[in-house]
């Protein structure tokens, strides 16, 4: 038996009596099959997410890829608020949002009315004359900014194609 598996082995195989006998198996072994995984979540899932959801309460890609230059500006106009406030309701429907100073647009502030954010180098942009070195004291505060303080979207699942921000629709008669 030892000779007829060394000579086997050197063929490059061993003979199943043998590895049996042995207590080894020429039959690969069989793994449990290993469950679905679902797919992972995009990392652009959820801007792809909020475009979705301003299309589906506003229409917001409908109006904005439309070309408005063959329509009167009342037209636009009267497309425009209603495009506005269904993106409102939409938006405060899922993000609690804030300025990032709360202040009153056209006096002197300073950086220290921001709070802990305003120590953020994003939460402060400085704009016209600024002095060639250093950091100003402060300025008139032209835009309060924005700031995120929660976001309430629904969790996006993996099955779902988030690339289609909406479905294309035909109408059967």
């Amino acid at each position: 038996m030892a000779f007829r598996a060394f000579f086997s082995v050197l063929g490059g195989s061993l003979p199943e009596d043998i590895a049996q006998a042995f207590g080894y198996s020429k039959a690969p072994v069989k793994k449990a099959p290993e469950p679905a995984k679902e797919p992972a979540i995009k990392p652009e899932a959820s801007a792809l997410q909020v475009l979705g959801i301003l299309q589906r309460d506003a229409r917001f890609l409908d109006f904005v890829m439309e070309d408005v230059s063959a329509y009167s500006d009342d037209q636009v106009g009267a497309a425009v608020r209603n495009v506005h406030a269904h993106c409102q309701e939409s938006i405060r429907k899922y993000f609690k949002l804030g300025p990032v100073i709360d202040g009153v647009e056209g006096t002197f502030t300073k950086p220290e009315s921001a709070g802990a954010i305003g120590k953020d180098a994003s939460a402060i942009k400085f704009i016209g004359n600024l002095p060639p070195q250093g950091k100003p004291a402060g300025g008139l505060l032209r835009h309060k900014g924005w700031r995120v303080d929660s976001v309430t979207l629904p969790s996006v699942s993996a099955k779902v194609n988030q690339s289609i921000l909406a479905p294309a629709e035909l109408e059967v008669e």
